[in-house]
């Protein structure tokens, strides 16, 4: 169940970050209720899924998969280029992810 809250924590989040700028400085409504709603929801579900698991741990999966779907976003929906320094941050975005999932002691409870 955690993990499901954490999934819809960081895809809260991305759709709200996404949104962003498209609100366009909060002066379009649709967009900029995105935003807020998007945070909130977001937010909420990250506080449920802190007491199931450890926050360190939570927090560098909603970081870091928020990330790399916000990249995502960028690059397929508003055409921003990754170049090889930015694939580069994401690789070890990714890597820090893989180790601290197969190999740290934070994801233990």
């Amino acid at each position: 169940m955690a993990y499901l809250l954490l999934a819809i924590a960081i895809i809260s989040e991305v759709t709200a970050t996404s949104a962003l700028k498209s609100c366009n400085g909060f002066t379009r409504l649709v967009p900029s209720l995105m935003v807020v709603v998007g945070y909130c929801v977001s937010f909420f579900t990250l506080s449920q899924v802190v007491k199931l698991i450890p926050l360190g741990y939570a927090y560098a999966l909603w970081c870091g998969f928020g990330i790399i779907l916000i990249v995502g976003v960028g690059y397929f929906y508003y055409r921003q280029p990754v170049d090889w320094p930015g694939a580069l941050g994401i690789g070890l975005i990714m890597a820090g992810i893989l180790v601290i999932n197969l190999f740290s002691r934070m994801a233990i409870h």
